[in-house]
């Protein structure tokens, strides 16, 4: 096999020997050959099988001649967007355009459409009417059924009906490609394949479909908000490849999208294969005159070590996408990939993170999910810890042992995220001693999110007093190893549930912690989370509760900058808030106070004052007399 790049271009695959290629990979991205990046991996995985796999990076959507650089593809076209969806790549919260794509070359921005999934398929029908076209990434993954788009403010059909594909392919996808590849191989028409787990079709009739629940139809979710709650709710619970059933969405008469159980996760010895492959570990070369690829610099000296979250965040889409089985690497996989830094010249003996989603999960909750699968009405962490959670840092405390260990590592950091709840659940203090004495340089990075239980509610986070406890023992230990090192908690303003109360609570903590966050987090609706689902629907999809949502842009910009009440900036919306929310206690001059009131005021303020010492001076002397 070629230690090479996969050909970019016909000189190419010319060079290989090559007539053709069995797929084209429409990607996105710029083409980083990194574990990181999805279409590396499941470029390589099909290289792995003996396909031949041509790549096409960020063609001109607007000339349909840049996805024929190879010719007809001997099986068919894959499409992703990248490594985000594109809207969220383009787009901040307010919906502004961002100015920079750290993805494309030079972090050049505009170099893939909006909807860019939709915008490739598209043009590859332009060109080719009847070849299989196959669809997957993030942006795909979280679009496989009627969603709420917020960028349009509408509920958007299937992403597989708007693009023009045959076959959707959701969650990570190694097993899916390849079953999948296999079967075109084989000749089987692309239609055919329905049985593909982790896949998504669309048939025009329901006669060869069984074991499935009808959702609400496409018509019933865009005419009815509680309809639409009902139907993300049952799609949540059924995310688990081991407990998850087939679901149809009808989309009027004789078309309906059908949704297959998820792909098996991978087991260790998969996982091991697959990040063992034959990596350039960098962007393509004919990058570097732009000045490469930046979003490669975060995770080129990093290591993944697990898959899947079982924390259960309202906000976060893994559960529709990597599932809550964590699925991790083996140690001597893992080390094997950090022995190769040291050979890197650019590497100066610091490995940037070791975790995934989230770092300190090493194995599934509890034992029964390889065989059952997880709880579908319960979450492992939330609103307290399951009685069955399985909680041992000890696996994890020994491979981060093996590589502080590695000559050539000077320094092995966790960024990815340690979910505290999860430390505060093990008795044993072995692992926060380890990370505060070597794994944290001056900063812990942490996600409470919020400080107000009934926004915590809303999230899936843990109750304040859970967070307090961590803070509280993070100090404690930290004072014991004669270091000075923080917490910086990640923050998020405007969440379902978030009232100005709630929000101005926030910034009483903050106040009391002595605290302003440099940035803050405004929730962004992005699709197939629990908490977009509440936005659109001012419901919880969990009780049908009904949620209050903030989404008066006014109002949103109030609640963020409560958070960073001290910036002068903000002092506007700060004193408008407080005065909406009927809190001019915190507008003065005492300790408790966020803001001061401005020269004028404060003029007057004392004039008052005085007026009423005066006064009761006076009631006094009429008193004695």
């Amino acid at each position: 096999m070629i230690k090479d790049f996969l050909p970019v271009c016909r000189a190419d695959m010319e060079a290989r020997g090559w007539d053709s290629v069995d797929f084209v990979y429409v990607i996105g991205d710029a083409y980083v050959d990194h574990p990181s990046f999805g279409h590396a991996i499941i470029s390589r995985i099909l290289e792995a099988n003996n396909y031949r796999v041509g790549i096409i990076s960020q063609p001109d959507w607007k000339n349909k001649k840049s996805i024929d650089i190879y010719g007809r593809p001997r099986l068919g076209f894959i499409i992703s967007a990248g490594n985000m969806d594109s809207m969220v790549n383009h787009y901040t919260v307010s919906k502004k355009r961002r100015h920079n794509d750290a993805f494309t070359p030079g972090g050049v921005y505009g170099k893939r459409p909006d909807y860019a999934t939709v915008v490739y398929g598209n043009l590859i029908r332009q060109t080719y009417k009847d070849i299989p076209v196959i669809i997957g990434g993030i942006e795909a993954s979280l679009r496989r059924l009627a969603h709420y788009d917020y960028w349009s403010d509408t509920v958007k059909r299937s992403i597989l009906l708007d693009s023009g594909a045959d076959l959707l392919l959701y969650g990570m996808g190694e097993r899916s490609i390849v079953e999948v590849a296999d079967a075109l191989d084989s000749g089987l028409d692309i239609r055919d394949i329905t049985f593909v787990p982790g896949s998504v079709y669309k048939t025009k009739s329901l006669d060869s479909v069984y074991d499935a629940i009808q959702l609400p139809s496409f018509k019933d979710i865009t005419e009815n908000k509680r309809k639409y709650a009902e139907s993300f709710y049952t799609q949540y619970i059924n995310t688990d490849p081991f407990s998850g059933q087939r679901m149809v969405e009808s989309y009027g008469e004789h078309l309906y999208v059908v949704q297959n159980p998820a792909a098996k996760p991978l087991t260790t010895g998969e996982m091991d294969r697959v990040y063992g492959l034959n990596y350039m570990r960098t962007y393509h070369p004919s990058y570097e005159a732009a000045g490469g690829v930046p979003a490669i610099e975060e995770v080129k000296f990093s290591l993944v070590s697990n898959r899947g979250c079982f924390g259960g965040c309202s906000f976060c889409a893994l559960t529709f996408h990597q599932g809550r089985i964590i699925q991790t690497r083996s140690h001597e996989s893992i080390i094997n990939e950090a022995k190769a830094f040291t050979w890197d010249p650019d590497f100066k003996g610091y490995i940037h993170d070791v975790g995934g989603p989230t770092a300190n999960f090493r194995h599934p909750s509890c034992e029964k999910q390889l065989k059952k699968g997880v709880c579908k009405n319960k979450q492992c962490l939330f609103p307290e810890p399951c009685k069955n959670l399985h909680v041992d840092h000890q696996d994890y405390l020994e491979l981060l042992r093996k590589l502080r260990a590695l000559p050539g590592v000077k320094k092995v950091f966790i960024r990815s995220g340690i979910r505290f709840d999860y430390v505060n659940a093990d008795p044993d203090p072995t692992f926060l001693r380890e990370l505060c004495e070597y794994h944290v340089s001056g900063q812990l990075k942490v996600a409470p999110e919020h400080v107000a239980d009934p926004v915590l509610k809303r999230m899936g986070k843990p109750g304040n007093r859970v967070y307090r406890k961590f803070v509280q023992d993070y100090k404690n230990m930290n004072e014991k190893l004669g270091k000075k090192q923080y917490l910086v908690p990640y923050l998020m303003s405007s969440h379902p549930g978030s009232t100005m109360k709630e929000a101005i609570a926030l910034a009483e903590y903050l106040r009391d912690l002595g605290y302003m966050p440099e940035q803050v987090q405004d929730f962004y609706p992005t699709p197939a989370t629990l908490s977009t689902c509440m936005s659109y629907t001012g419901l919880d999809p969990r009780t049908m509760e009904p949620v209050y949502v903030p989404k008066n842009p006014h109002e949103k910009a109030m609640q963020r900058a409560l958070i960073q009440y001290r910036n002068p900036k903000n002092y506007d919306l700060v004193r408008e808030a407080l005065e909406t929310a009927h809190r001019t206690d915190l507008i003065g001059f005492d300790k408790k106070c966020l803001i001061r009131p401005r020269r004028g005021e404060q003029v007057k303020t004392q004039e008052r004052r005085q007026t009423k010492k005066r006064t009761i001076r006076n009631v006094h002397k009429k008193k004695k007399k």
